[in-house]
């Protein structure tokens, strides 16, 4: 069992019967009244997204989570086919489930699918890996002094803000939970 207090995003479990990921939470400590969690949860059977205000010390029954090696391969209408890399088996994963991390998906990237309760509720992307600009303004040579930044285009669809000196073609390593750019990357 673990309590409301224990959730964290990605975090699986069971309420009521029905399997759950939580994907946001916030502790709240008003400066009256007692302390509480708002949590937004996706149902697993519907994949409808529904939020919450619980009491920090209601519980939830754990999932097992068993986390697997998979390879993305490509797209497939609104779903994205990946590869277990164990057993070579393939499947295919509703967008909904995959959420943002949706954008930042290229093809032959390693990922880790996770299973509980029988099926895949998550899929787990590097915490930062390289990608290539595919859109953005011209960049300035030279200004690296100011600190700022234009948004850019990555392999996959995402929208990051990378410094002005940043140009169409050039590589780029980000961090996959933020969706922030973390440094250009030499050939």
């Amino acid at each position: 069992m673990i309590s409301a207090n224990d959730l964290r995003p990605g975090k699986a479990f069971k309420w009521d019967g029905v399997l759950y990921k939580c994907t946001e939470y916030q502790h709240v400590k008003p400066g009256k009244g007692p302390a509480f969690v708002r949590v937004k949860i996706m149902n697993l059977e519907t994949g409808s997204n529904v939020e919450h205000t619980l009491k920090p010390e209601l519980k939830f029954e754990e999932l097992r989570v068993e986390r697997r090696p998979a390879t993305f391969l490509y797209p497939s209408g609104d779903n994205y086919v990946f590869m277990d890399a164990e057993d070579y088996e393939q499947h295919e994963i509703p967008g909904d489930l995959l959420g943002k991390q949706r954008e930042f998906l290229t093809e032959n990237m390693e990922v880790s699918l996770i299973h509980a309760d029988g099926r895949i509720i998550d899929v787990e992307l590097p915490l930062n890996f390289v990608t290539t600009i595919t859109y953005t303004e011209p960049g300035i040579k030279g200004d690296t002094a100011t600190g700022a930044t234009k948004p850019a285009q990555v392999e996959g669809g995402a929208t990051i803000n990378v410094p002005l000196f940043i140009n169409i073609g050039d590589k780029v390593k980000v961090d996959t939970r933020e969706g922030k750019y973390l440094e250009r990357v030499r050939d």
